[in-house]
């Protein structure tokens, strides 16, 4: 039977930034086990690569703050590139709320942020139909990173100071006694361990049940379609959200393919279908293409007239929570933490997340940020959370 103080179980973004937080703090017998023959392949690679500091709740903007922040900063290139987040108000309810959110971001200390009316929108966005749209919010902060390259940034690093990363590794339970992890089966035998980490994403929940917890994080398919224009996109395009009905774009960005060009003619655009089930489907359904131009030909007739890439087409899977925000800390099983949940947050929030576990699991709390109301036992207590902007 093999030993190590610390099992990290996945091995996309949010635990790889778990692992390189833990060691740049001196932690060593650190095993991140990772099912797939190589890093990426779940929802890490499928994510859009946006960051934003315009939310609704406290946490999420300082889990925010924090990240944006690193990502402008870190030690390797993350590709973060703050061209902002537009969000459009198409009725006076909806700019309202743009409002009162800006000025609490305000609040916290939220940079260039403002309240854009119809005119500036138009000039950010010039492809918009702007006819209908009451007001908005932009931020300038806001922008994209490559999802892939603060994965590996995080793995190169923490390989560097001292964790292991195993691959074709699958863990089957997580086994307790007395109350605390005292190992987990793997397809490869038996690794007795003092703590694990789940990082698991959308296949959390089973695992946790191994455990005896209950963790309420369920699959959610979410597709995105890529297209292409015959024409260039505007320079400096942000992410643009409709806050009514979520349809939002972006420019295009291949992450498995640093040398490609792909921004400056295609795009990517989708929505959050209210049809999907919960599921672990990842097969892309064509027919959401009809349903994702049918949202676009009112608002752009640029994206309207843009042509599917249908290989390049793809679907992938949020984690959600009830209250659509992630699971952070311990359980009732001594050793046994949650990093899950995040919704189609995980990528922008995982050096705040990496941080957090990292001072959970090593002095008990997460010193430099609060993140005690994202505990697993606050859906118990009815102390959920709510998020209006979930796209």
């Amino acid at each position: 039977m093999k030993k190590t103080e610390i099992v990290i179980i996945g091995a996309g973004v949010v635990g790889a930034s778990v692992a390189y937080h833990l060691t740049r703090r001196g932690a060593k017998d650190v095993l991140i086990l990772e099912r797939e023959s190589q890093q990426g392949k779940g929802s890490t690679g499928k994510a859009t690569g946006g960051v934003r500091a315009q939310f609704e709740t406290e946490i999420n903007i300082k889990m925010s703050q924090y990240s944006i922040d690193y990502f402008a900063n870190c030690d390797f290139d993350c590709g973060y590139e703050p061209r902002g987040y537009l969000f459009f108000a198409t009725n006076d309810a909806q700019f309202d709320y743009l409002k009162r959110s800006v000025e609490f971001q305000k609040s916290l200390g939220v940079k260039d942020v403002e309240i854009v009316d119809a005119k500036t929108i138009e000039e950010i966005c010039p492809i918009l139909n702007v006819s209908d749209i009451t007001g908005g919010s932009f931020g300038k902060h806001d922008g994209f990173i490559n999802p892939l390259a603060v994965m590996n940034g995080f793995t190169k690093n923490t390989l560097e100071n001292g964790a292991k990363i195993e691959f074709d590794t699958q863990v089957l339970s997580i086994e307790t006694a007395g109350g605390k992890v005292k190992s987990i089966q793997t397809n490869k035998g038996r690794i007795e361990c003092e703590n694990v980490v789940l990082c698991s994403g959308a296949w959390a929940r089973e695992l946790a049940k191994t455990a005896e917890i209950d963790l309420p994080v369920a699959p959610q398919r979410r597709q995105i379609v890529w297209a292409k224009s015959q024409k260039e996109l505007p320079k400096n395009l942000p992410m643009v959200i409709d806050l009514g009905s979520g349809f939002h774009f972006r420019p295009a960005r291949d992450f498995n393919d640093a040398g490609a060009n792909s921004e400056k003619t295609e795009v990517l655009f989708a929505y959050p279908d209210a049809e999907e089930k919960k599921s672990f489907d990842t097969n892309f359904d064509e027919s959401f293409i009809e349903k994702v131009y049918g949202k676009a030909k009112h608002r752009s007739s640029f994206l309207y007239e843009t042509i599917p890439i249908f290989e390049k087409c793809r679907a992938g899977l949020y984690e959600n929570t009830p209250d659509h925000h992630a699971i952070l800390g311990i359980c009732s099983v001594e050793g046994l933490f949650f990093a899950n949940g995040f919704s189609g947050h995980g990528v922008m929030h995982s050096p705040a997340t990496g941080r957090a576990l990292a001072e959970i699991i090593l002095d008990g709390e997460a010193k430099f940020l609060d993140v005690s109301c994202l505990s697993l036992e606050r859906f118990a207590e009815g102390r959920l959370l709510h998020e209006t902007a979930f796209i």
